[in-house]
């Protein structure tokens, strides 16, 4: 089977900081796939190159067997024209640390903007699904709710109803529970796991080892940019082999 996500030799960098050095990875269709580690270690850049917000500097990135970002003819890459990009954009969801919903729409109305806008979807189509995703984040009784009229952690279940509206093939999450309060966190992996049963692929960079733990089917753990240790998130959470793995979670768990 094609691989849903597939890094070849991904490198990135910012000027002459080495953000990327080398990513070789593999995210099967429906797997829970989670991302652990420092700050700073590349996850989050990671997570951004694979729908084309950062672009790579070498190296291959495919979803769903297609290269992102990129048209390949021959040995040389030429960069997709940005309707292109956007239109590899729509398959792929992306639940971002701070919620970024639209300020002046309601929560239904967050839901329903992009397949309209992007999709040509009706309102009537669209409102309809929206509705539903609501239901299922455990917010119908929020739909006609400004953002700031919601908690973090409800808002950042519209972000999730938001992305989901596309029906995107790929969920990526980064970091989405690092900005709420404590007890707002559990809501917001309830809709995840909901998610995962599903059998959506999701690609989740975290420090919710309980998660990681419970949900995912693989984990890896970054640092300086590059994949130290990789394997069964029990495994490699409960029996790490890496003396930085080792560090890392001493600190964490």
């Amino acid at each position: 089977m094609t691989p849903m996500v597939k890094a070849e030799g991904v490198h990135k960098s910012y000027g002459a900081a080495h953000i990327l050095k080398g990513i070789d990875l593999e995210v099967n269709n429906g797997e829970v796939f989670c991302l652990i580690g420092p700050s700073g270690s590349g996850k989050s850049t990671f997570l951004r190159c694979i729908n084309h917000l950062e672009k790579i500097n070498s190296g291959r990135l495919y979803v769903d067997g297609q290269l992102v970002g990129y048209r390949q003819k021959g040995d040389k890459l030429y960069e997709l024209k940005d309707s292109e990009v956007a239109a590899q954009r729509r398959d792929i969801g992306m639940v971002f640390q701070r919620f970024n919903l639209f300020p002046h729409m309601t929560a239904l109305g967050n839901v329903m903007e992009a397949p309209i806008q992007v999709k040509g979807e009706s309102r009537a189509v669209a409102r309809e699904r929206a509705e539903r995703l609501l239901d299922r984040v455990g917010l119908a009784d929020k739909a006609g709710n400004y953002p700031s009229q919601l908690s973090g952690g409800q808002q950042q279940r519209v972000a999730i109803a938001r992305a989901l509206a596309m029906e995107p093939k790929l969920m990526l999450f980064d970091e989405p529970t690092s900005a709420l309060d404590p007890e707002l966190v559990g809501d917001v992996l309830d809709v995840m796991r909901d998610l995962a049963e599903s059998g959506m692929t999701m690609v989740v960079v975290t420090h919710e080892m309980g998660f990681a733990r419970e949900v995912g089917d693989s984990l890896v753990f970054m640092d300086g940019g590059v994949v130290v240790e990789s394997g069964h998130p029990r495994d490699v959470l409960g029996n790490p082999q890496h003396d930085r793995t080792k560090a890392f979670l001493s600190k964490v768990l």
